[in-house]
Order: structure tokens, then C-alpha cells, then sequence
């Protein structure tokens, strides 16, 4: 997913609870759910942002090399600018998008 195009606050804002537990029931149970999928996209992020910078990165890096390189930083800057992933799991429950089950609510067909 293009996390870069999602328009959500980039800031903590004050949100209706019931928003949050209309589909599970259990707050708690929300909280995990947003929980897991922040992880899932902090990763996803991560391994992207891994990607690009490496490949500034040098074979033989001593001290006495190591240098400032401005595009390096403009990558980094850019993806602090990004919202949290917090902030975009929430965004993506508010609106829908994220799939969850529990196996433990799960009716058997006996």
C-alpha cells in the first residue's frame, strides 16, 4: 500500500470510542487489532526505507570515509515527515479497510 498518499492527521486528535468498538464489541480487542497492524506497516516502512539508503551504501566503510550524503538525508527526512503508524492503522479501521477474524469467536458446526 502507498502509505505516501493517504491523507490522515499527522497528529494525535480527540476521536469518538464508539467509532472504535462498533464492529468487535470489545475495545480491547481493538486495541490489539490496531496494535498489529501498526507493526505490519512500520515494518512495510521500514524495509522500504532500508531498501532506498542502501543503495548509498558503500562496500568499505571506515570512519574517515563516511560522509554526509544530501540525498540520504532528503530520504530520511521525507519519511519522517510520514504520518505514524499508529495514526495510519486507525485511519485504515475508521475506514474500513482493515480485514481481522478471531479464531477464538469463531462458531463450530456442531
Amino acid at each position: 500500500m502507498d502509505y505516501k498518499k493517504i491523507k490522515t492527521e499527522t497528529t494525535a486528535v480527540t476521536r469518538q470510542k464508539d467509532l472504535f468498538y462498533k464492529d468487535t464489541g470489545n475495545i480491547y480487542e481493538t486495541v490489539a487489532i490496531l496494535s498489529k497492524r501498526a507493526n505490519q506497516i512500520s515494518l512495510e516502512i521500514k524495509e522500504e526505507l532500508h531498501k532506498k539508503i542502501s543503495e548509498f551504501s558503500t562496500a568499505s566503510d571506515n570512519l574517515e570515509e563516511v560522509f554526509e550524503n544530501r540525498e540520504q538525508i532528503e530520504i530520511a527526512r521525507y519519511y519522517e515527515r510520514l504520518p505514524k503508524a499508529t495514526l495510519l492503522s486507525i485511519h485504515e479501521l475508521l475506514k474500513g479497510q482493515i480485514y481481522y477474524r478471531n479464531p477464538h469467536k469463531l462458531q463450530s458446526g456442531f
